[in-house]
Order: C-alpha cells, then structure tokens, then sequence
C-alpha cells in the first residue's frame, strides 16, 4: 500500500494551491479519503490528474 497525501503535499504534486485543492474537495471534483476527520489523498490520484490533463502533441507533415 502507498502512503497517502496530506492537502499540502498533494496540492505540491499538482502544483496548486492547497485552498484549491480544499475547494475541489469540497465540490467532490477529486477523489479523497477521509482517515478519521482527515482529508488524504492517494498518489494515484495526482497522477491520474497529471495523465488526463496531458495535451498530445500535434503532429505536422
């Protein structure tokens, strides 16, 4: 099992702010795991935003 993400790590993998990252938790627009009262997040998820996100590029003749 990976080590789950704090708001603060996961916003620095993005390269956001953490208050976005809250804001997006709070509109479930990101997947999250409650721990308690905690918000975490797994590395997956970052990485499936980076991966979505992802332009290809246009290939020219």
């Amino acid at each position: 099992m990976s080590k789950l993400l704090t708001t603060e790590e996961f916003a620095h993998e993005l390269g956001w702010k953490p208050a976005t990252i809250r804001n997006k938790v709070w509109r479930r627009e990101i997947e999250f795991v409650r721990v308690g009262r905690s918000i975490r997040f797994k590395p997956e998820t970052a990485e499936a935003i980076i991966r979505n996100g992802t332009v290809p590029v246009l290939k020219r003749k």
